[in-house]
């Protein structure tokens, strides 16, 4: 495996939920792979459960591991090509990256969107980049429009927690203060499109996913008849995915408190889970009471993010 972005990357998602479990059962067994290996970590956004799941995978894996903060510990990057550098970025990312490259085995990048250019942001620009000049396998911790590495982890944690074979679950929009970029909800619908299970998407009218992660889901736009009889609640808020309208992309279209997750909306479904990807704010996405509750995931769903980055990079090692 030479790069992580997409489901279709991980191959049969049986064998990698496999994989998974028996990492779990035994998470050293393979250190002989990372032996003498390097791994750098590039953050150019915040990261808290990202940032210490993947390194730890990686000490697991016997690796050695590089973290660099390109806005607190390195000279601001330009990404444009043909512009003028005479602002305050002191280097350009085409410089940067063979450099970088240089001193490791594997890259995994972290890079949200910019919310602002549609086209820009669905191209990924910034980590194609490292693809296409860093010569080294590039693992996603978080792109523009995908967060594999979290989705990876949601599957496994329905896994370990599903009370049926097919067990139906809803993602579901939520409110919130801050436009947020798509990227978690996109994955999540990709990743659950492959997986064993019925999957419901529930927003407001003009918050559509782009179509190249949702596929053939159930988009229903009624929150309640979305919950009723679901296994497996997953909140996250997402801003305008400009789909149907462009000039709306990145911009908050609706805050109605009416979609934030409560005991009463857990109440319509089938004794459900609670799921969200952390951090989340309480009284926006969720109520205290949700997800204080014997049925919130959020906790196995984090630890189980040193799982999925493990099985990631334990392929990419097998690869090299």
């Amino acid at each position: 495996m030479k790069t992580f972005f997409h489901v279709s990357d991980i191959g049969p998602l049986h064998e990698a939920l496999a994989e998974a479990q028996a990492i779990k059962a035994d998470r050293f067994r393979f250190q002989h792979l990372g032996r003498n290996k390097t791994l750098l970590m590039i953050f150019f956004n915040n990261s808290l459960r990202t940032r210490l799941s993947t390194q730890k995978a990686a000490m697991n894996l016997g690796m050695n591991v590089i973290v660099l903060d390109v806005n607190a510990g390195a000279w601001k990057l330009e990404t444009e090509r043909g512009v003028v550098m005479d602002g305050d970025k002191s280097e350009h990312l085409l410089e940067a990256i063979p450099v970088m490259a240089s001193y490791c085995d594997i890259i995994a990048v972290r890079s949200f969107a910019g919310l602002t250019d549609r086209e820009y942001d669905y191209a990924e620009t910034v980590v194609q980049q490292f693809v296409r000049y860093s010569g080294k396998p590039v693992v996603a911790m978080e792109t523009a429009t995908v967060h594999p590495l979290q989705a990876f982890a949601d599957l496994i944690t329905i896994e370990e927690h599903k009370p049926v074979s097919r067990p139906k679950v809803v993602l579901t929009w939520a409110p919130h203060c801050k436009s947020l970029p798509q990227a978690v909800p996109n994955s999540f619908a990709e990743w659950m499109n492959a997986a064993d299970v019925d999957l419901v998407i529930t927003h407001p009218e003009g918050y559509e996913l782009d179509s190249a992660f949702t596929g053939g889901a159930k988009v229903e736009y009624d929150q309640r008849k979305a919950f009723e009889g679901a296994h497996f609640i997953y909140a996250k808020n997402w801003s305008c995915p400009g789909v149907t309208t462009p000039a709306d992309y990145g911009k908050i279209l609706s805050k109605d408190s009416s979609w934030t997750v409560d005991s009463q909306h857990m109440e319509w479904t089938d004794n459900g889970y609670f799921m969200h990807c952390l951090p989340v704010r309480r009284g926006l996405i969720v109520t205290d009471d949700v997800i204080e509750s014997d049925h919130s995931l959020v906790i196995p769903e984090a630890a189980n993010r040193e799982i999925s980055a493990q099985v990631v990079l334990k392929r990419v090692l097998e690869s090299l």
